[in-house]
């Protein structure tokens, strides 16, 4: 709540209880001061005890630092005195913390140039990587040559492995002790099978490395899987024979054409003791317990890599990329590359490699005590800040990056205890050792008087407290246990009409005893406070990121919230681009918000109505398939494109209405995909397995276009023209048959002759002989 004294409020009965409570509390060690009715107001801050009169008696120690070696960072990293090189800065430091009391220093590394470099290659000699054994027979040359253009100071080393020569993984018959090749009609000859050889120790004269490269002739396992972790181990951790400089870049180049046998497949022939990560080279440089210990496990191989700063290069070919890939996750400071099957991009794959490690800087922590917190703020070549992130990329040879590293001591182990851990750059020989000591005593504690008449001769007086003999009670030791009275009742009140000691405990000479319980302590002045009764997240008290102090929580350092379940890390909340929640949400108690709409995914990463998604899905689909683009690293594409599932096709379908159609260009071609986003959380790509490429049509095609399309208008407007032509003639035609059919005369008359004769009719009457007569006259 607001306005709660952490201090006064906590349970603190001495001045090394009231430390513990909180970074800011302090202690008042004057005989004479506070209330006589509670010990806990002697606990408070600072500007308390000076505003009570307790200023020139308060115990207040805080953390501190001491820088004990800081040698400047080298520019170069050649020349006569290898071993003054330094990447790291500083070199040792000590720190003196008191509990809760965050303090933090600068740490500086820098990549230099021009330093020496040592690389061991150990190569497959298994059957199928004859052919590889034929083009490296001149690697030696070649590759220095390209590796003194990145150091002046390079050595090279040769090693070979197959598997282990028992059953069931090579041919143990009699008849192929000799020659487990008898038979094989394709490759009738080989040498007998071996667990790991090393051939040649580093060493700056490179004929050497072809001399030993033309003596190899490859030999035959009977399964699969090759024995190259045991190789792998017995290179990192036979450092006299192999012959690693401390003062240089240690490279472990492992070629393969298949996947390793692991740690538990040793049972299969019978091998069930678990590797001892020793050196078991014979005097004939060859592995000795090849046949008594069972493969390493990938624990133990990260393990002795970073023990002896070794950067593990898998050069593989590109049907097992994807498992090699996965292994860098679980094995730090390992890279992958695709390797041709007849290994002729050996040289660009190592210079690639070793370009890629020397881009990087991480930071790694060794032996930190448990009761230790650190946490860790990355300011890059770009100038930001990173907070909760140890790691910086896309450097160039020569720069220098710094981190911010706070420490923080959780709480005070046993008195005199110190202890020391080490800040090291994954690969570098250089390292930061850090000594830990507690400031968890007070001053006054030191001049504790035994039998005080300050507390009656019944108890020892310390910094400003009596702390009494056992059978004795009171701020003076005045009192007996069981001495009772109701005048001294009030005083375990805490206020007027409250029951005594607030009804969990006994008034006993003006002080409470409080009762015990089984869900905890009990305690305070009026027993007014425990340790159980505060918030809980999920059944846990204080969500088991804090300490429960009468009635409220009391967070440690990077949590925050009633009940202590919000952390106020942000590293979580990093995206693969390097912003928080992907710009699309804000990061509270350490998991993203949000914000914008159809975002989702833990760092708001999947949008599939966003502006940019096929943006950012093309990131995975160039680093999972084709190793390469923004996040080619290889523990930064694991890291942030897990949840995308990769699938390619020859013939896109896009169909499905929920499916996003995303195209981007390449080398004058469109690479086309489709995402989806699935109920699981997982985003499904589906992928053409090659761009959709065009030819552009030649000139005389066009042309012949244009005159065809011309010459095919005119003939469409040509018919169009005779269509109305003949529509129109038609409709003349048939209004004339329709005047003619109405005519009243026939055609063969003339309508201007008139006959010579003419007929006339008359009328008339006579009479004659008393007759008439009526007639016509002509």
């Amino acid at each position: 709540a607001e306005g709660l004294n952490l201090c006064t409020s906590g349970s603190a009965t001495s001045c090394e209880e009231c430390l513990l409570i909180h970074p800011k509390c302090a202690w008042c060690s004057k005989e004479e001061f506070g209330s006589t009715k509670s010990i806990t107001s002697r606990c408070d801050f600072l500007q308390n005890l000076i505003a009570n009169g307790c200023a020139g008696a308060i115990e207040n120690p805080s953390s501190s630092i001491n820088v004990v070696k800081n040698v400047p960072l080298s520019s170069k990293g050649s020349g006569q005195t290898h071993l003054d090189v330094t990447q790291i800065m500083p070199q040792k430091v000590s720190l003196n913390l008191r509990p809760g009391d965050r303090t933090s220093f600068r740490v500086q590394v820098r990549q230099v140039e021009d330093y020496p470099v040592d690389l061991y290659y150990l190569m497959d000699l298994s059957l199928s990587m004859n052919d590889d054994l034929d083009n490296i027979r001149n690697l030696g040359t070649k590759l220095a040559e390209e590796m003194r253009k990145l150091t002046s100071n390079f050595r090279l080393g040769f090693g070979s492995f197959v598997d282990k020569n028992i059953s069931p993984f090579s041919y143990t018959a009699p008849r192929y002790q000799n020659n487990p090749c008898i038979g094989y009609k394709l490759f009738p000859s080989c040498v007998p099978s071996f667990g790991f050889r090393h051939l040649l120790s580093l060493t700056d004269k490179v004929d050497r490395f072809n001399e030993e490269v033309q003596k190899q002739k490859v030999s035959r396992n009977r399964d699969a899987p090759e024995g190259g972790f045991d190789a792998i181990l017995q290179a990192a951790v036979c450092k006299e024979k192999i012959g690693w400089r401390k003062e240089a870049s240690h490279l472990l180049v492992f070629t393969t054409d298949d996947v390793p046998h692991i740690a538990l497949d040793g049972k299969l022939g019978g091998l069930v003791q678990p590797h001892d990560g020793q050196c078991h080279l014979n005097e004939a440089n060859e592995y000795s317990a090849s046949s008594q210990l069972d493969y390493p496990s990938l624990a133990l191989l990260g393990e002795k890599l970073a023990e002896n700063n070794i950067h593990l290069i898998f050069a593989v070919t590109k049907s097992h990329y994807v498992l090699y890939k996965n292994f860098t996750a679980l094995i730090p400071g390992t890279t992958v590359e695709i390797l041709h099957k007849d290994s002729k991009n050996i040289i660009e794959l190592i210079v690639k490699a070793y370009n890629s490690i020397r881009s990087k800087v991480e930071l790694t922590v060794w032996d930190s005590p448990e009761d230790i917190g650190l946490t860790f703020t990355a300011t890059c070549q770009d100038g930001l800040s990173y907070p909760g992130l140890r790691k910086c990329g896309d450097l160039k040879i020569g720069d220098t990056v710094s981190f911010e590293v706070a420490v923080e001591a959780r709480s005070c182990p046993a008195e005199d205890t110190s202890h020391t851990f080490t800040i090291k750059p994954a690969g570098f020989r250089d390292t930061l050792e850090v000594a830990v000591t507690y400031n968890c005593l007070c001053g006054c504690t030191g001049h504790a008087a035994p039998a005080s008449g300050k507390c009656s001769g019944n108890g020892t007086y310390a910094c400003g407290l009596c702390e009494c003999d056992a059978g004795y009670l009171g701020a003076r030791c005045e009192c007996e246990e069981g001495a009772n009275g109701d005048m001294h009742q009030a005083m375990c009140r805490e206020a007027e009409g409250k029951p005594l000691c607030s009804g969990r405990g006994e008034c006993s000479c003006n002080q409470c005893l409080c009762y015990e319980s089984e869900f905890g302590n009990i305690y305070g002045p009026f027993c007014e406070c425990d340790d159980f009764s505060c918030a809980r997240y999920k059944g846990v008290l204080c969500s088991g990121h804090g300490e429960c102090h009468c009635g409220e929580c009391k967070c440690h350092a990077g949590y925050i919230g009633d009940n202590c379940n919000c952390s106020t890390e942000t590293d979580s909340c990093v995206s693969s681009d390097g912003q928080m929640c992907s710009g699309r949400g804000t990061c509270i108690c350490g998991k993203c918000q949000c914000t914008e709409p159809g975002a989702f995914g833990e760092t708001c990463e999947k949008c599939p109505t966003c502006p940019g998604v096929c943006s950012t899905k093309r990131d995975c689909i160039e680093c999972k398939l084709f190793n390469s683009g923004r996040l080619a690293d290889n523990q930064t594409c694991q890291k942030h494109c897990r949840d995308e599932i990769i699938t390619t096709v020859d013939v896109l379908e896009t169909d499905d209405p929920n499916a996003i159609l995303c195209a981007y260009p390449v080398n004058n071609c469109v690479m086309k995909f489709t995402y989806l986003e699935l109920a699981s959380g997982k985003s499904n790509l589906t992928v053409l397995k090659e761009p959709a490429c065009s030819s552009a049509p030649s000139a005389v095609t066009i042309v012949l276009a244009v005159i065809g399309s011309v010459v095919l208008i005119g003939i469409i407007l040509l018919g169009l023209w005779k269509l109305l032509v003949t529509i129109h003639d038609r409709r003349e035609f048939d209004r004339f048959q329709t005047e003619r059919s109405r005519a009243r005369y026939e055609m063969a008359s003339n309508p201007l002759y008139r006959k010579p004769i003419s007929t006339h009719n008359v009328e008339f009457t006579f009479n004659k002989l008393n007759k008439s007569y009526n007639g016509t006259v002509d």
